[in-house]
């Protein structure tokens, strides 16, 4: 086939696209648009082994890698999920570029999402940095890795807004902020993409929409969102990410108002790419377009896939039995035009023409080794988990831990010596023997002078419902049911009352969190809290490390215990880095990326509340407790002081449609150097409609030297000030008064004002 024009890297993408489109029966278009999950391990089944004999869902299991690579060579898949070894993809392409009748590349993909092989803090752990450098970066070494065993695409970044802890994917997303996961997905689809090279990946921002906002925090409910909200606050990332070049977008399982997020026109024709600008390409979630039938939305497959594709959807995911495959049968009887099914697999085409897959459709085997062991990459996910911790709590100084001063520490938590829940969930490729644990850290850190004990303490609980990624991980740590709890909890307090500090690691397992991992309930797991008090009540300080990828109940701890560090789940070499903040050779300037509730009873919470009715008794919502958050979004403490100051806004009132510059001074009035995030909210007074009591507009994290002052400027103007409105059905922007606030936190103090005319 060399002289066929799709094969003339001479021509541009879009004639090799048209040329190839022209050549393609509906099956193989169909087939284009196809991906399936790889579920094998590329070995054959033993001719001996009796496949009749299991019952038939095994079956179908056991035989789904041969129907799904009779597919790939008959030109019926037009990609794979989750084959993460070169070698297996370069035999499965082979079979793809010769074996089938026009020698179609496949594409790979995988859920990169926070690592690798080199594995990052967990997302929300990387939105606390408050850095999109940072996050640019890790997702740059991230794609790096998976290209090198083949990968050409990632499911990632989750930009799900979500307000409500007990959602077990807040961990993949960031947390509760548009403007804030706006800018964290734009720093990671540059970082996976990139100039679209041999070392980067397509990005894959997910799940549109409004998946973070599931009922009761329950994945895979429905969500019911507002007009309003979903145009303020679930939309802005997607249209952030779209801007930056995403190449592709997943839908989302579950229903948005009633009608099927991977069946809804709306959203991904009118909104998506009418409205937003995106002009990739769409693939489903896993099975989401068979689940049309499920949800009582299709009335069968054939009319899921039909449904599906006339909203939108180019690509569905499947794990057996495609909707999919039903399209040509659907073009014949007319359900589905020619033009729908063309202008999909156009799409798909485009993305593996720009990848170049045409042209180097193998990966070389042979360089994976050695870019998966590449030290540097180790460095930044150090740095990463340095700078995506956040110091809650540090009352009279406690931190930073004065290391020539210590003779005994007692780490006490099963999480403190856990590798594999260091590494937090959804990662599939992970070495555990690298991971570097808390206990670990402290140890290498504080070396051969300092008696570094742990004690596991109190076991924490196995999850009531298994979770079904842990039947893919070996490596899963779990609490032996056996364990004589009240021994092991007397042995962790006569431990940390005989050291001279205590580090305490409390927290849930990673299997706790993360899809099908929501909760009913944010208290710590099993006897943490008993534990905790136990040794507290031993006078031996105490630091409180939480290992979490959401906000537990702190209550306790916040009024007993003067140090507290939210750790996330800091990734391989997690332990060094809670190590080098406990000893102070990093100053903490993470930031919490979502309120941090005092109580399970208070979710759904956002800090961008409106003032409705009695403002001023927000905080006696509920006649028992502050109806006030345990920290507030935005909040972090430092080893350093900063003081703000000479707030200044460039003009007292700009016109509609001008910008303002806002400055503020901010001084390190400390003796040691140290990072700051300052961030930016405003207020409207009047206008079109009401609006929260505050809201982000801009964030900078800046290194500011002892003594030293540094001037931070935001601009505000019509894209930071103008909202959707429900009274007008569209975008205003409003002639009013808005109060500005500048300062390390939600909870700023710092203000000034500004006027906006007609």
């Amino acid at each position: 086939m060399p002289d066929l024009p799709f094969r003339d890297a001479a021509l541009s993408v879009e004639e090799r696209v048209e040329d190839l489109l022209s050549r393609l029966t509906p099956e193989e278009k169909a087939g284009q648009l196809t991906m399936y999950f790889y579920m094998g391990t590329g070995e054959p089944v033993p001719e001996d082994f009796d496949i009749e004999s299991l019952p038939p869902e095994h079956r179908a299991f056991i035989d789904q890698p041969r129907k799904v690579e009779a597919a790939a060579a008959s030109g019926g898949a037009g990609g794979l999920l989750f084959v993460k070894d070169p070698k297996l993809a370069n035999r499965l392409q082979h079979r793809a570029v010769t074996e089938s009748r026009l020698g179609i590349p496949l594409l790979f993909g995988y859920d990169v999402i926070h690592g690798m092989r080199t594995i990052f803090p967990v997302p929300i752990g990387l939105s606390a940095t408050w850095s999109p450098e940072t996050l640019e970066a890790v997702q740059t070494v991230a794609a790096r890795e998976a290209r090198a065993v083949g990968i050409h695409w990632t499911f990632a970044p989750m930009i799900d807004i979500t307000r409500d802890a007990r959602w077990g994917r807040i961990i993949e997303g960031s947390g509760e902020d548009p403007v804030l996961t706006a800018a964290m997905a734009v720093a990671q689809v540059r970082g996976f993409q990139g100039d679209f090279g041999t070392d980067r990946l397509l990005a894959g921002p997910k799940h549109l929409a409004g998946y973070g906002a599931a009922r009761g925090g329950r994945d895979y409910d429905d969500a019911d969102i507002s007009d309003s909200e979903l145009w303020n606050v679930y939309l802005p990332p997607f249209q952030a990410a779209v801007e930056a070049g995403a190449a592709n977008i997943m839908s989302a399982y579950m229903d948005l108002n009633g009608v099927p997020a991977s069946g809804n026109r709306w959203l991904l024709t009118d909104v998506l790419r009418n409205t937003l600008g995106f002009t990739g390409w769409v693939v489903s979630d896993a099975n989401a377009v068979r689940s049309l039938e499920t949800q009582h939305f299709a009335r069968d497959q054939k009319d899921a896939a039909a449904r599906a594709l006339h909203a939108g959807l180019d690509m569905e995911m499947a794990t057996f039995d495609p909707a999919y495959e039903h399209l040509p049968e659907a073009l014949a009887e007319g359900a589905v035009s020619a033009l729908e099914l063309d202008q999909a697999v156009r799409r798909v085409l485009t993305a593996k023409f720009r990848l170049g897959l045409f042209e180097e459709p193998y990966v070389e085997e042979e360089s994976a080794p050695g870019v998966l062991a590449d030290t540097i990459h180790r460095d930044v996910a150090r740095d990463a988990a340095e700078k995506s911790m956040v110091l809650l709590k540090n009352d009279d100084r406690t931190l930073p831990l004065k290391a020539g001063e210590l003779r005994s520490v007692a780490v006490v938590g099963q999480l403190a010596d856990s590798k594999r829940d260091t590494l937090g969930p959804w990662v599939f490729e992970h070495d555990t023997q690298e991971t570097v644990t808390v206990l670990e850290g402290l140890r290498k850190r504080l070396g051969d002078g300092v008696r570094v004990e742990h004690a596991s303490g109190a076991g924490i609980v196995e999850r009531v419902f298994p979770s079904p990624f842990d039947a893919m991980d070996p490596t899963v740590e779990r609490t032996a049911a056996d364990r004589d709890e009240d021994t092991e909890i007397a042995q962790a307090v006569e431990l940390a009352g005989s050291a001279d500090v205590a580090v305490v690691v409390v927290g849930q397992r990673q299997n706790q969190i993360g899809e099908k991992a929501s909760t009913s309930t944010l208290d710590l797991p099993g006897r943490q809290l008993e534990q905790l008090q136990r040794i507290t009540a031993t006078g031996t300080p105490v630091v409180l490390v939480v290992m979490t990828g959401r906000p537990v109940d702190l209550r306790w701890a916040d009024e007993n215990v003067a140090a507290i560090v939210q750790a996330w789940y800091p990734g391989t070499r997690g332990g060094e880095a809670v190590a080098s903040l406990l000893l102070g050779d990093v100053s903490p300037a993470g930031r919490l990326p979502f309120t941090w509730p005092r109580h399970v009873g208070q979710v759904p919470m956002t800090y961008a509340h409106y003032r409705t009715f009695d403002p001023e008794q927000q905080g006696t919502r509920y006649f028992e407790e502050e109806s006030t958050p345990l920290y507030p979004f935005g909040h972090g403490l430092a080893y350093a002081e900063f003081d703000y100051g000479n707030l200044r806004v460039d003009t007292p009132s700009i016109p509609l449609g001008g910008t303002a510059k806002v400055s503020v001074d901010v001084t390190n009035t400390s003796d040691r150097t140290a990072d700051e995030v300052v961030q930016v909210y405003t207020h409207q007074r009047f206008g079109t409609s009401s609006r929260p009591v505050r809201e982000l507009k801009g964030f900078e994290r800046v290194t500011i030297g002892a003594g030293e002052t540094e001037t931070v400027t935001f601009e505000l103007g019509p894209e930071q000030l103008r909202y959707w409105s429900a009274a007008t059905r569209g975008y205003v922007q409003d002639a009013t008064t808005l109060d500005i606030w500048v300062g390390g936190s939600s909870t700023a103090q710092l203000t000034t004002t500004l006027g906006v005319t007609a």
